[in-house]
C-alpha cells in the first residue's frame, strides 16, 4: 500500500470503529458510566490501570473497585473514613493488590484535595511535540508521597523507564481527544490531541508491524514513539485516532 492508499484504508477503519457501539464491550465503558468530570477521570484512570487481560475481566473488577466507592468515586477520594477502606482489603486483580488500591486512594485523597483535575499532574510544554514529559511528572507526581509502596510502581509506567506506557497513553486518549464520536471523552484542554502517543498493545503492535508503520524489534517508548510518528505522517493534528483502526483490525478482524 502506498501512502495515500494507507491512509484512504485506515481513515475508513477509524470512522467504521470510533462510534458509541465501540463503548459496551471495551473499558473506556467504565468512565462512560458517570457524568461528572471527576468521577470520570478516576474511574478512567481505575479502568485503564486494570487494562491488561480479557477486556469483560477488566470491566468487572473496574466497577467492583468504584462500587467500593460507592459509585461516587471523587466525594469517596475526598470524604472517605478509616472504615470504608476495610473491604479495599480483600480486593485484587491479577498483580493490583490491597495495598494499590489503599495507595491509588491515599494518593487521589491528597491530590484533588489541591487540584481541580488530574490533567494538573500531566504538565505539558505547548511546543513539546509528545506528552513524554507530561507522563514523566505524572509518574514522579504520583509517587512524591513519602509512604508511597515500591510496589505499586509495576502499576504506573514511565518513559523513563523505557516502558512503552501503552494504558495510560490510552486513558489519555479518553480524556483529551475530542471528535464528537461519543467514545473519548475531550475533557482536557491544555494538552493537544497532536502531542498524544498511540496505545501500544499486542494487536497495535501486530498490525503497524505487518502495515509498516514500525520497523523497531522491541516494543518500548521508543517504539510507541515510532508508531507516533508514522500516524502523524497520516494525519499530523489527530494522529492517535488511527489506535481505533489498529485495534479494530487486531481484535475485531485479527487482521
Amino acid at each position: 500500500m502506498n501512502h495515500e492508499e494507507l491512509k484512504e484504508f485506515l481513515d475508513l477503519k477509524v470512522k467504521e470503529y470510533n462510534t458509541s457501539n465501540f463503548i459496551p464491550d471495551d473499558p473506556v465503558s467504565v468512565p462512560h458510566r458517570f457524568k461528572k468530570k471527576q468521577d470520570i477521570e478516576i474511574a478512567g484512570f481505575i479502568a485503564a490501570v486494570f487494562a491488561w487481560g480479557q477486556r469483560k475481566t477488566i470491566i468487572n473488577k473496574s466497577v467492583e473497585f468504584l462500587e467500593l466507592m460507592d459509585n461516587d468515586p471523587h466525594s469517596f477520594v475526598l470524604n472517605h473514613s478509616a472504615k470504608d477502606l476495610k473491604p479495599f482489603l480483600n480486593f485484587k486483580h491479577r498483580t493490583f493488590n490491597p495495598t494499590d488500591a489503599l495507595y491509588f486512594i491515599h494518593f487521589f485523597n491528597w491530590f484533588y484535595s489541591n487540584n481541580e483535575s488530574l490533567e494538573q499532574a500531566f504538565i505539558v510544554k505547548l511546543n513539546d511535540v509528545t506528552i513524554e514529559g507530561g507522563l514523566i511528572n505524572f509518574f514522579d507526581t504520583f509517587f512524591s508521597l513519602p509512604d508511597h509502596p515500591n510496589r505499586t510502581k509495576k502499576h504506573v509506567p514511565t518513559p523513563a523507564r523505557k516502558s512503552a506506557c501503552k494504558r495510560i497513553n490510552m486513558y489519555l486518549r479518553w480524556m483529551v481527544r475530542d471528535d464528537n464520536c461519543g467514545v473519548d471523552f475531550g475533557l482536557w484542554k491544555k494538552i493537544q490531541p497532536s502531542q498524544l502517543v498511540c496505545p501500544c498493545d499486542l494487536h497495535v503492535d501486530r498490525v503497524a508491524r505487518k502495515l509498516g508503520l514500525i520497523k523497531r524489534k522491541q516494543t518500548d517508548w521508543l517504539t510507541a514513539l515510532e508508531l507516533t510518528e508514522s500516524l502523524r505522517k497520516l494525519d499530523s493534528n489527530d494522529p492517535v485516532k488511527y489506535d481505533f483502526a489498529l485495534f479494530g483490525l487486531g481484535v475485531m478482524e485479527k487482521f
